[in-house]
């Protein structure tokens, strides 16, 4: 039988993208801006109870104003899903993609942060391009003739935080959440706490540190209870640290850590973890 194929207008997307960045400039997932207020009961430091009351103040008041949650709006990352049957017409997906990216962070005039040469020029690109894009295809049966877009701006205060450390295959849960804690500790108040972690076990070295990424797109436990229990863990290890709000001291470090695994080779244990700020931006639109 022949597959249909649905063909998705270029300028579709670029408008899909543009709206998703400047949405989460502005306003973060229900279970965020929840999590926050959910801490700040929780926190028995009067200055750290203060300081997550002032950083919900703050949500508050960029979503009311139509202004950035904060000042770095971040790379552009944008997390594609296509479903059986779903192509692009008119520019090339990441054609496409940049352009609804451009339009976000000019039009929106929210701050360009990407420079073109990493390490000599360091000129920047006057319109936050190119996106960091990131394409899987799925045999999701809700998801034929579609394409799922999830937009996931990164400000680089916490992304400099993160790690990625190669073990032998006879390291085991200590092991992994020594290291994992250890980031946290090391990071300190760097990442503007509290914080999300999102940890990738498994894999190699390139699609470890993709799974730790896209763990910071979850919003609850894990499916396998093996590593819920091991998410519990590390949240618990990780806010007896006592960095607390904005480094002041506390009981909240963070706010959650999940973890996503992949097989991996029989010679190696790869970890990777992505530090996320209090600002855990990310929304997502079928079309």
């Amino acid at each position: 039988m022949e597959e249909k194929i649905r063909l998705i207008p270029s300028e579709e997307i670029s408008e899909a993208v543009r709206r998703l960045f400047l949405s989460t400039a502005v306003e973060l997932p229900a279970f965020a801006s929840g999590r926050l207020k959910e801490a700040e009961s929780a926190e028995t430091s009067p200055v750290g109870r203060e300081i997550l009351g002032t950083l919900s103040q703050n949500l508050d008041a960029a979503l009311k104003c139509g202004v950035p949650i904060c000042q770095d709006t971040g790379m552009a990352v944008v997390f594609a899903d296509f479903g059986r049957g779903a192509a692009v017409s008119g520019k090339s997906f990441t054609d496409a993609v940049n352009e609804g990216v451009r339009r976000a962070y000019v039009d929106g005039a929210l701050r360009l942060s990407v420079v073109e040469d990493p390490l000599y020029e360091r000129k920047n690109t006057g319109d936050n391009t190119p996106a960091v894009i990131h394409v899987r295809f799925t045999d999701d049966p809700e998801l034929a003739g579609k394409i799922r877009l999830t937009a996931a701006p990164k400000g680089f205060g916490s992304e400099n935080m993160s790690a990625i450390r190669m073990f032998t295959p006879s390291a085991n849960e200590d092991d992994v959440a020594e290291f994992v804690v250890g980031v946290a500790a090391s990071a300190g108040a760097n990442p503007c706490p509290p914080i999300y972690v999102g940890v990738g076990i498994g894999g190699d070295f390139e699609s470890c540190a993709l799974l730790s990424k896209r763990a910071l797109l979850r919003e609850s436990a894990s499916d396998d209870e093996r590593y819920a229990r091991l998410e519990r863990r590390l949240l618990s290890e990780i806010n007896r640290l006592g960095i607390g709000p904005q480094g002041f001291g506390g009981d909240v470090t963070a706010l959650a850590v999940f973890v996503e695994h992949a097989p991996t080779h029989i010679a190696g244990l790869p970890v990777a973890v992505n530090i996320c700020c209090h600002v855990n931006r990310h929304a997502s639109v079928v079309i």
